[in-house]
């Protein structure tokens, strides 16, 4: 019998923090897949980051980068690459029209980071293990050609200026939105392509594995998993995502990612014990 295909992101979803992944989910998630079942990781990350949850699993699928940026299969490089950049002219243009507005800012090819300041505070967004290449400057001076996105520190307070600048000029072919978060991180904002979402990579990911929608399962919790759990037949989103996400979900569980959100809810939902 034909199992369900399984998108699962990341950060706020499965990881107990920002690396951690328990013994206990491991081997779930193999017993997962002995039952017949696929998983595919859907994330924000680079392959860098998320390759260590990608071998623990020990899966055998595509992996979504970038919010499906970028797609890619480790273990098959026949399989067809998705890339999706943003014109680096447009990168810079933001960036210094925005200037007043930043804190600090970044952009990746690839593992290659090309970083404004160094500054240990924002080191944990950077995923500096193994990154291929790490330029720090101005990014007029450093980035060589169009990245996968941009990720705008920007100043406490600033970030709906940011944003407002990106859909007033670049409307249609850039995008941005502001992490939901607080304190001096209130004005995260992300930068990308209309074409880099998780819904879009994961109906492309469905198509090329012979899934429908009716047979996909999606599980997140932030704002860049809507689109996501909106194609998936059954979108469920751990306690305390995103309020747009939990909108679109099917399912909100009562529990946290640190809470075992998505071992508890799969066992459960497939019958199968951990």
């Amino acid at each position: 019998m034909k199992g369900y295909l399984i998108a699962v992101d990341l950060d706020g979803t499965i990881l107990y923090d920002f690396d951690t992944l328990s013994e206990e989910l491991i081997r779930f998630m193999k017993n997962v897949q002995a039952a017949g079942h696929k998983i595919v990781i859907a994330t924000g990350r680079p392959y860098r980051s998320s390759r260590f949850a990608y071998e623990a699993f020990g899966l055998d699928t595509p992996i979504i980068n970038y919010n499906g940026g970028l797609i890619t299969h480790p273990g098959d490089p026949t399989f067809p690459t998705v890339n999706y950049t943003i014109r680096k002219e447009a990168i810079i243009d933001i960036f210094e029209s925005n200037i007043r507005h930043i804190r600090n800012a970044f952009s990746e090819v690839k593992d290659a980071i090309y970083v404004y300041k160094e500054e240990k505070a924002i080191e944990p967004l950077l995923h500096v293990n193994g990154a291929s290449s790490i330029k720090t400057g101005h990014l007029s001076d450093t980035l060589e050609t169009d990245p996968h996105g941009f990720i705008i520190i920007g100043k406490s307070g600033h970030g709906q200026a940011i944003a407002d600048y990106v859909q007033a000029k670049y409307s249609g072919e850039v995008r941005s939105r502001i992490w939901n978060l607080e304190g001096e991180f209130d004005s995260i904002v992300e930068i990308y392509t209309p074409e880099s979402n998780k819904g879009m990579g994961l109906s492309f990911v469905a198509r090329q594995l012979g899934y429908l929608p009716e047979e996909v399962i999606a599980i997140g919790d932030g704002h860049n998993d809507v689109e996501m759990l909106e194609f998936a037949h059954l979108g469920v989103a751990v306690k305390n995502s995103h309020p747009e996400l939990q909108a679109a979900a099917d399912i909100i569980l009562p529990r946290t990612s640190k809470e075992n959100a998505v071992q508890t809810f799969l066992a459960d939902f497939l019958n199968i014990h951990y």
